[in-house]
């Protein structure tokens, strides 16, 4: 019998997964079922060039479909998978089917934290996870001059900024007390506060949604007041602080959640994602887990955690392939990420977690080029790099590499960035 691993999951993960596959030597079938009606597709985007209208679908294409057909990868879209079968390796699937595997992957991803709030279900109130998300939000946001984005996080900043550029009125609300207070240091979140301010975006903290306001009827010539209840489209946001908020469109951007039910109720090992070794394999010998769904372990950082992160998704995916062609891969990639707001590059490396204090590298009461680095005993451990490639690159080679830095330097802009090193790899 032809073995058949099915890939869960249409996502960055997944086609990696499946690309990596064919790379070791995997001889059988595969299969990707994926929920989305589309080719596993580049999700950075979605917040920027894909929502604006700048890209199509195709441009965002991993890879293209006969990339998959030379490979024999075969795809079944607008399904998911319901149980795993684990004793029988069978799948359940909403299309009524049941498909039988011989080794597994779930690259499942994450979901949208929602928001169970009044008018929630207005239109033109939008969250942003995948392309048919993006492409709502499109079609709302061509006739929209005001927009509110709920959370100001770094997804919520570049769709602030993309509306921003297309001329809309923005506001960002942020229930803590600065924007960004979950991922970065207040530096960070003061720099990005004050462009998102000087290019006119209006940034209210301390406050969130209390509700969302509909447009108001017209009944025997009598106006109604809009009411958080109307069916109708969105008009406003009442903010917790008692304030409205004028939105032609809203986008809801509070977190996400990963997607470990099927892996929960197969008796696969869950905490904050699908435990998964070094290796990405989880509790069974014969499933792997790859991407945002996975709580796994970083000899680098010598902890466990769960990240949201196309750099992990793929190196993670890497390591399962070889795992499902019983190879080892060890995965022990330093995390890395990047968000582009405005003319501003945001580039990530490591993980800021426990930090006890930070140096900042440039000016950044005025210009738009700053480095925030994260130290930890006196020891960087991650760093924030706008429009910076230089430090980010060198940063990224010290810490994948456990190199000392000059700490004492690391504000001197008189030194170079790859001065900032003290020993080499060599």
């Amino acid at each position: 019998m032809v073995e058949q691993c099915i890939i869960v999951g249409g996502s960055h993960a997944g086609a990696q997964v499946a690309i990596s596959l064919r790379q070791e030597g995997w001889d059988g079938n595969i299969l990707i079922i994926s929920d989305e009606p589309c080719l596993p597709y580049h999700r950075p985007p979605l917040s920027k060039g894909f929502v604006s209208g700048d890209k199509t679908l195709n441009d965002i294409l991993l890879r293209p479909a006969d990339y998959y057909q030379t490979r024999n990868i075969e795809f079944l879209h607008n399904v998911t998978v319901l149980d795993i079968d684990r004793p029988n390796k069978q799948l359940v699937c909403s299309d009524g089917e049941t498909r039988r595997y011989s080794k597994l992957a779930l690259t499942t991803g994450a979901q949208v934290r929602k928001l169970d709030l009044p008018g929630a279900e207005l239109a033109g109130v939008h969250y942003l996870r995948n392309a048919q998300d993006a492409q709502a939000i499109r079609r709302t946001a061509v006739n929209a001059e005001s927009a509110v984005i709920v959370g100001g996080g770094y997804i919520g900043l570049e769709l602030a900024a993309s509306f921003r550029k297309a001329g809309m009125h923005v506001t960002v609300l942020e229930m803590s007390q600065r924007i960004l207070a979950r991922v970065a240091a207040s530096e960070l979140a003061e720099f990005y506060t004050r462009v998102h301010e000087e290019e006119g975006v209006k940034i209210v903290t301390g406050t969130s949604a209390a509700s969302f306001i509909g447009s108001h009827h017209v009944d025997n010539n009598v106006d109604t007041q809009p009411s958080a209840t109307d069916s109708s489209k969105v008009v406003g946001v009442l903010g917790t602080d008692g304030k409205d908020y004028a939105a032609d469109i809203v986008i809801i951007g509070v977190g996400v959640i990963p997607n470990t039910d099927i892996a929960a109720k197969a008796g696969l090992q869950v905490n904050n994602g699908i435990v998964v070794n070094e290796y990405a394999q989880t509790s069974d010998a014969d499933i792997v887990a790859a991407g945002d769904c996975t709580f796994h372990p970083n000899a680098l950082l010598g902890r466990s955690l769960r990240l949201e992160s196309v750099p992990n998704a793929t190196e993670q995916a890497k390591s399962a392939a070889a795992s499902l062609c019983n190879k080892q891969k060890l995965y022990a990639s330093l995390p890395w990420f990047w968000s582009d707001q405005f003319d501003l590059k945001l580039q990530i490396a490591g993980v800021n977690h426990g930090y006890d204090r930070v140096v900042v590298r440039g000016d950044a009461q005025t210009t738009r080029s700053i480095a925030v680095f994260y130290l930890k005993q006196n020891n960087v451990i991650a760093v924030d790099c706008v429009n910076r490639a230089p430090e980010f690159a060198v940063i990224k080679k010290a810490l994948s590499k456990n190199l000392k830095l000059r700490v004492e330097e690391l504000a001197n802009e008189s030194i170079k960035p790859k001065e900032l090193i003290i020993e080499s790899d060599v």
